[in-house]
């Protein structure tokens, strides 16, 4: 099959669907690729870069498969061949004149901002990967209106405080806003439905500012936000209030599917906030967390203060936004291409794909069924409630425990028996071998895994303590001793050694390639 990927036509739309890096792994999965002329200019894609990873420039609406980012126009879509498949950001939640439209054409859609919020669905979540980007890039835009110091500052010509930022919602655009903020040095709060994200919050060096308990909600989500009750926006509100007063910068996240985004600022919260003071609401598009936004554009209030309602903030980091979407791209073909043959197949049986599919060949299947998400962990029973229920037998891999004590008391009494019938003068080193064995066992056994890396440390200094002894002892002259000797060398220094290994490899995931 032929993948084609569109020049977009939206205004200031500068994302790509797929990058030259891409082209190369949709090339390995068997297909060929064409990239209209100028497809990633916006981006700094030139077209001989393209070439070069062994992309045609063409006609790309005559492709097979026909990637792109923005809903493509109606004279696009007459463009397309008869069944084609389509996929892209098609926003069916919020366009049912372009599902109507998608309908009426014998071709396939998906739409990637469709994805179920589910484990195995990450890999290919666009909405996730653009929030991140769009986090981010809000409090730069912030920064650049604020015209001071996010980072406090002492010098000769005085004393410069902090920049105070409140950030509404910790999901993914959220989290990243936070930790952009405080990178800058900003004092950083944020608020969120969900508990939860308290240490996730912390984490990042933001204080979380808890509005109200967690409602109770025992049916399954979905992994979106949801609506509130009246009694938590009525606490929410009185906290935004007095947040509006002290802060210098807001930046607004919440969203939730299919509605209008809720509003969080009011008029008059935005009144009580300190001239040179900015908002920006990542809402915009949805209607805005914040009233008095218009999407697109900026606007200052009466009293001075900056509303951003830009409504394209991952686009604003083009090239970044359209690598980490192709690679989103790219994972769903591979998904769809089982056998890595160049020929897309859509599953119908996987959720994943069933989600995001608008449109199949001609036949509307939009919405999708509902997908059960669950946040919260499995209940586990008690041990004592699963061997009542579950009766004697005992899961497959797990040793019987009475078979277990048995060992380990003939280990035991073997131990001690080596101790009573050996010279006087190997007793007590035995002893000490044998109590040192039962409490390292319990000692070890206990350490947070949070702690095993320094634990490692720990054991590669008594393993070097041990590489040391051996050394001074091989050459008494005695074979059992050189022998003993000779393996507490090798043991010892594998675990050395490979101590060492692993936390190279360990510190190797923080290096900055």
């Amino acid at each position: 099959m032929i993948v084609g990927i569109l020049k977009e036509d939206s205004p200031g739309e500068r994302r790509v669907a797929v990058t030259p890096d891409t082209v190369t792994r949709l090339q390995k999965l068997g297909y060929a690729v064409i990239v209209e002329s100028g497809a990633g200019a916006g981006a700094g894609f030139p077209d001989d870069r393209y070439e070069a990873a062994g992309a045609a420039i063409g006609d790309a609406q005559a492709a097979d498969v026909v990637l792109g980012v923005a809903p493509p126009s109606p004279e696009r879509l007459d463009a397309l061949r008869p069944g084609a498949t389509l996929i892209g950001m098609l926003s069916p939640r919020f366009r049912p004149d372009l599902v109507e439209d998608l309908a009426a054409r014998p071709i396939t859609a998906l739409s990637l901002d469709a994805v179920p919020r589910i484990s195995r669905a990450q890999s290919f979540d666009v909405l996730s990967s653009m929030a991140n980007i769009a986090g981010y890039r809000a409090v730069i835009e912030a920064a650049h209106e604020f015209g001071r110091f996010f980072t406090g500052q002492v010098t000769a010509a005085g004393k410069v405080p902090p920049a105070k930022v409140l950030v509404a919602g910790a999901g993914v655009a959220g989290l990243a806003a936070i930790g952009a903020a405080g990178s800058l040095g900003a004092i950083v709060r944020a608020t969120d439905p969900r508990p939860e994200v308290a240490d996730q919050v912390r984490s990042l060096g933001g204080d979380y500012l808890a509005v109200a308990e967690a409602e109770p909600d025992d049916a399954p989500g979905t992994g979106y936000a949801k609506e509130m009750s009246d009694d938590y926006n009525v606490r929410a509100a009185a906290l935004y209030a007095e947040q509006c007063r002290d802060v210098d910068i807001v930046v607004t996240t919440a969203l939730i599917p299919g509605k209008p985004a809720p509003k969080l600022i009011t008029a008059e919260m935005v009144a009580t906030m300190r001239p040179g003071s900015v908002i920006v609401d990542m809402a915009a598009a949805n209607g805005g967390n914040v009233e008095g936004t218009v999407p697109g554009e900026r606007v200052v209030t009466a009293n001075g203060v900056i509303i951003l309602g830009y409504t394209d903030l991952a686009g604003r980091l083009p090239a970044q936004a359209s690598q980490m979407y192709g690679t989103n791209l790219v994972n769903l073909i591979q998904l769809m291409t089982p056998q890595r043959d160049g020929q897309l197949v859509l599953d119908f049986d996987d959720v994943v794909q069933r989600s995001m599919t608008v449109v199949r060949e001609g036949e509307l299947t939009w919405p999708p069924p509902p997908v059960a998400v669950s946040a919260a962990p499995a209940a586990v029973r008690p041990a004592r409630q699963e061997a009542e229920a579950d009766g004697p037998a005992h899961p497959a891999g797990k040793a019987n425990p009475v078979l277990r004590r048995l060992g380990t008391a003939i280990a035991a009494a073997g131990v001690f028996g080596l101790i009573a019938f050996s010279p006087a003068a190997l007793q007590v080193h035995l002893t000490v071998f044998a109590l040192a064995i039962v409490i390292g066992y319990y000692v070890i056994g206990n350490v947070h895994h949070a702690l095993h890396t320094p634990l490692m440390s720990v054991t590669n200094a008594i393993s070097g303590i041990i590489v040391v002894g051996a050394l001074v002892q091989i050459g008494t002259g005695s074979a059992a001793i050189t022998v003993l000797s000779l393996a507490a060398i090798l043991l010892a220094s594998i675990n050395v050694f490979g101590g060492f290994a692993v936390t190279r490899r360990m510190l190797a995931m923080f290096i900055r390639s």
